[in-house]
This record gives structure tokens, C-alpha cells and sequence, in this order.
């Protein structure tokens, strides 16, 4: 029998969901952790404690214990876990894509460069140190710009300037943020700000190739000065043309950068129509060599009731996979954190679940947790989840239900 390893943080959303699809797929299936589990003595091949933070630490445990427990493929759900998935593969001959390409992913100034150097749009864009002063580098840049840290995800750390006053405060905020995640990081990205509809899409990469598995529209504005993004609805909106160019854009990035197999979630603007017609069209923002990532996968469901997870794991023992979205529309909004403190009470879940097209709300932090929101944060409250006939009646349902959801934040 097949047999997966999962590498899974301890803090992630999608334990469940991906263990659900092993089960249905009918594969063996280890849990590999950032923590020792209560029972991992009782529980066999069941889990194993890995140091994510070492990532050649990390392979070499995987390949001690495929050693015993022979090993099918490798699955990671996140960024942190992706590098070392890649490593293992490699070492042991298993589907993958090179873990060079892995780590672009997972720091964008390196991301930028594979882009710029496949002559692919990419915003202008130049690093300073955490030390520098910012001062000196204020007058020299394009407004608006965004900085940015190297490796944070879910917009964590992003701020749009339109100036220099707002590029030094930008700076300091995020040099702050760094220091007191104790971060390795030593430098902050700055590049040009990129104009345009944000939209987010879910793919499968098979030699190569693109399978379109998902395109996300994001009806709320994305223009900063922070980047929190709430609503996610498919299928997209956009004209047939731009779906096409995005597919396009989305996939020789992924070859530029070297992600050739497994899934990749990306975020892309289409930038208008300018004076200089080269800059109009897609434009990647980020992209990653790991499915989309909270909850948001619920939002989808395929033919033969198979969700995301269940493709992602079915390509990854070799099954051919050839997955199409239900009928109708279906989004999902990420809760935002409307201020600091600690969240003390959540009303109005049953009113938001009783709006029609609500198939779900789900607070993810418990209470009497401390809440932060971006650009410091890195969680949601929560996620609601809504299928109607058209999108435009999703993203009504999705507003109205959380327009019923109060939080007592202290």
C-alpha cells in the first residue's frame, strides 16, 4: 500500500482535512511535526517529530524513516514545510521540484530576480538593510512603492508609501515587526507598487504544465497602505481573455522559477491598459509551491465530491487527476481583525449562518486570545464560507453574514 508523509505544522488550520483525503484515498498515511505528540509512542509509523526550522536536519529524518517505512510521496501543506518536502524528494528519488525553486518561493527578492531575469513583468524593486537608513533611500525610489519583508507570508509586514515620510515610517514598522520575531531576516524589499484587480489561483502543476484548478476574484480593493485580503469568490468574473492571460502568466512563472510539479497558489494583478502597452496585463505578485492556505480550501469542491485536498494527494501517488469545479459559485471571506487586544465575546454566528448561501462560519480563535491585525498579524478571526448560482449572490451572502458577526475585542 502507498504510503504519504504530511508535514504539517503543529499551528495548522488543514490537519483534518488533509488526514480526511488519506483516508479516502486509501493510503497509509504518517504525520510528520514540529512537536512530539502526546501518544507518538503508541502511535506507531502514525507521526513523527521533524525541526522544520532545519530543513537538512529535517530530510535527513525523513529519510531515516523511510529507511523503515518505505515512502510514496512526500506532501507539504505550507511554506515552512514546502523546503524540506522538496529536499527529502530529491535525496530519495520521489517526485518533486527542485528545492532551489522551492526556496524562491519562499523569499521574494529571490522570486523578483527569477522573474525579472525570464524577462517576465516584475515591478522594479531594491533591498535595503535593516541597519540603513531609510532616510537616504527615500528620494531615490518610485511612488507609490510597497515594502516588504523577504519571507513573511499572508501579507504579513506589507505596507504601501506614497511618499517619503510614509516610506521611513513604512521601514521602521517593519524593521520592529523582524526584530521581535527574532527573524533571520536582514533586509526589506522595496518595489514599485503595482496597480491593478487582484486575483488568486489554485493550480496543479504536472510536467510542467497548468491545470487551472481555481480562479479566485477578490471583490474588495487591495490598495494599502496595508493588504489584508477578506473575500475570495470563483469563478472569476474576469473577461475569457484575461482568465486566459493569467493562466498563461501564471504558468511560465512557475517554469521561471522552477515549479514543475505539485500544486502552486498564486496571486497576480492585471494591471490596466497603459501608455506603454508592455505593462498592461497579469502581473505575479507571489506564488507558492503549496496549496492555498487557512481553511479557504473548503470553499472549493470538484466533481465526484472531491475537494482539494483529495486532487492534491491522488497526484501525488501518481493517480491522473482531471478535476473540475462544481456548478455554480462558491468564495469564502477571511475574517479580518478589525483592532488589537484580546478577543473577549463572538455574537451573531447563528444570524450569519441563516443567511441563504451560508454553508459555514467558523471563529478559528478561541477566546481570550490576543488578536493583532495586519501588517503585524498573521491570523483571521475566523472564515465563512458560501455556494450560490452566481457569484454576485455569493459575495451578497458573505457580506451580509458578516455584517451579522460582533467582536467584543478588549
Amino acid at each position: 500500500m502507498a504510503r504519504l508523509i504530511l508535514l504539517i505544522p503543529s499551528t495548522s488550520y488543514r490537519v483534518s482535512d488533509f488526514l480526511s483525503a488519506a483516508l479516502r484515498l486509501g493510503v497509509d498515511v504518517t504525520v510528520g511535526s514540529d512537536q512530539h505528540q502526546v501518544l507518538e509512542g503508541n502511535t506507531g509509523s502514525g507521526t513523527v517529530a521533524l525541526d522544520f526550522a532545519n530543513p537538512k536536519m529535517a530530510a535527513a529524518e525523513i529519510e531515516s524513516f523511510h529507511a523503515s517505512h518505505p515512502l510514496t510521496a512526500i506532501v507539504a501543506v505550507d511554506d515552512v514545510t514546502s523546503h524540506v518536502a522538496a529536499l527529502a524528494s530529491k535525496n530519495l528519488g520521489l517526485p518533486h521540484n527542485d528545492p532551489a525553486a522551492v526556496r524562491a518561493t519562499g523569499n521574494k527578492l529571490l522570486l523578483r530576480d527569477a522573474l525579472t531575469k525570464a524577462d517576465l513583468p516584475s515591478p522594479k524593486h531594491l533591498t535595503l538593510a535593516l541597519d540603513d537608513d531609510p532616510k537616504i533611500f527615500a528620494g531615490r525610489v518610485n511612488y507609490p512603492c510597497v515594502l516588504k519583508p523577504l519571507s513573511l507570508s499572508a501579507s504579513r509586514g506589507v505596507i504601501r508609501a506614497n511618499n517619503e515620510a510614509e516610506f521611513c515610517t513604512a521601514f521602521e514598522r517593519i524593521k520592529k515587526l523582524l526584530k521581535s520575531l527574532a527573524s533571520n531576516q536582514t533586509e526589506i524589499l522595496v518595489e514599485d507598487y503595482i496597480e491593478g484587480e487582484e486575483v488568486a489561483l489554485e493550480g496543479l502543476m504536472v510536467e510542467g504544465k497548468l491545470t487551472v484548478l481555481a480562479l479566485f476574484d477578490k471583490p474588495d480593493p487591495l490598495d494599502g497602505p496595508y493588504f489584508e485580503e477578506t473575500i475570495y469568490i470563483t469563478p472569476s468574473r474576469q473577461p475569457d481573455d484575461i482568465q486566459r492571460s493569467i493562466k498563461n502568466m501564471a504558468e511560465q512563472s512557475a517554469n521561471a522559477i522552477g515549479l514543475l510539479e505539485g500544486p502552486i497558489h498564486a496571486e497576480l494583478r492585471t494591471r490596466p491598459q497603459a501608455k506603454n502597452s508592455n505593462e498592461a496585463g497579469p502581473w505575479l505578485i507571489e506564488m507558492a509551491a503549496r496549496s492555498i492556505g487557512g481553511l479557504c480550501s473548503r470553499s472549493l469542491s470538484f466533481g465526484d465530491n472531491l475537494t482539494l485536498e483529495d486532487i492534491i494527494l491522488r497526484h501525488a501517488v501518481g493517480e491522473p487527476v482531471l478535476p473540475d469545479l462544481e456548478a455554480g459559485a462558491s468564495g469564502v471571506m477571511m475574517i479580518p481583525i478589525p483592532k488589537a487586544g484580546i478577543l473577549e465575546r463572538v455574537d451573531g454566528t447563528l444570524a450569519a449562518q441563516a443567511i441563504p448561501g451560508i454553508t459555514e462560519v467558523v471563529i478559528s480563535i478561541a477566546l481570550s486570545q490576543e488578536v493583532v491585525p495586519l501588517p503585524e498579524g498573521d491570523k483571521y478571526l475566523g472564515f465563512i464560507f458560501a455556494k450560490a448560482e452566481t457569484p454576485e449572490e455569493v459575495e451578497i451572502a458573505l457580506r451580509q453574514a458578516h455584517a451579522k458577526l460582533k467582536f467584543e475585542i478588549n
